[in-house]
């Protein structure tokens, strides 16, 4: 049970008071990537003080949504990761980007994280009851990192690294992000790169809503 709490017999309330607290759904943003090492998240967290981050990892491990985890040799090292129970909070940060998004202004020019663009900016647009009966993988080349995403029968899941891709995205985080806030792939022509058979691309542009 959380320290503070609103008190309120209400899935809003209590949901607000494990995850409420500032910075705590931004730290939970980026364990949906993947498992970090409190240095990757210290480093993707700008201005979080790291008493502060310390002091969120432990809340989100009382309540169970975080776990530590210590990766065999030859990495041997601790790592922060979403439990099942914390996993759930995947389709609200989806939601939450959806409903940012028109409030953000142009992306910067140095662009944003490739994982930022592809998982959180891209992903939070899938519309999941559209994807149902899909099977599509993308492999995308955003800023010279590789990031995969795959559509399985109503599922968004990352994609396997190691399988053949049905189509691939390459260009720049700001490139991408453009496609996403509503430009079309004719705008962004030397920019960035869709490769795939005409319906595999048409079918991801309707998934996600882009403008193909």
């Amino acid at each position: 049970m959380p320290g503070k709490t609103y008190d309120q017999y209400c899935g809003i309330a209590a949901a607000l008071d494990r995850v409420g607290d500032r910075w705590t759904l931004l730290v939970m943003r980026e364990l949906s990537f993947g498992e970090q090492r409190f240095t990757d998240l210290k480093l993707r967290l700008p201005g979080i003080a790291s008493n502060l981050l310390t002091e969120r990892l432990r809340a989100l491990e009382d309540d169970g949504l975080v776990e530590q985890r210590e990766l065999p040799a030859p990495a041997a090292r601790s790592v922060y990761a979403l439990t099942d129970e914390g996993r759930r909070v995947v389709p609200v940060l989806r939601a939450l980007s959806t409903f940012g998004q028109p409030f953000l202004g142009e992306p910067p020019a140095d662009g944003v994280r490739p994982e930022m663009a592809v998982y959180s900016g891209l992903g939070s647009r899938v519309d999941l009851a559209a994807a149902t009966g899909v099977r599509l993988a993308a492999r995308f080349l955003v800023d010279g990192q590789e990031l995969w995403l795959r559509v399985d029968d109503g599922r968004l899941e990352r994609g396997d690294a190691g399988a053949a891709p049905d189509l691939e995205v390459t260009g720049s985080s700001v490139s991408l992000l453009r496609w996403v806030r509503g430009e079309s792939r004719a705008d962004l022509v030397g920019l960035l790169e869709v490769t795939g058979s005409d319906a595999e691309v048409t079918e991801f542009a309707r998934i996600f809503h882009l403008h193909d």
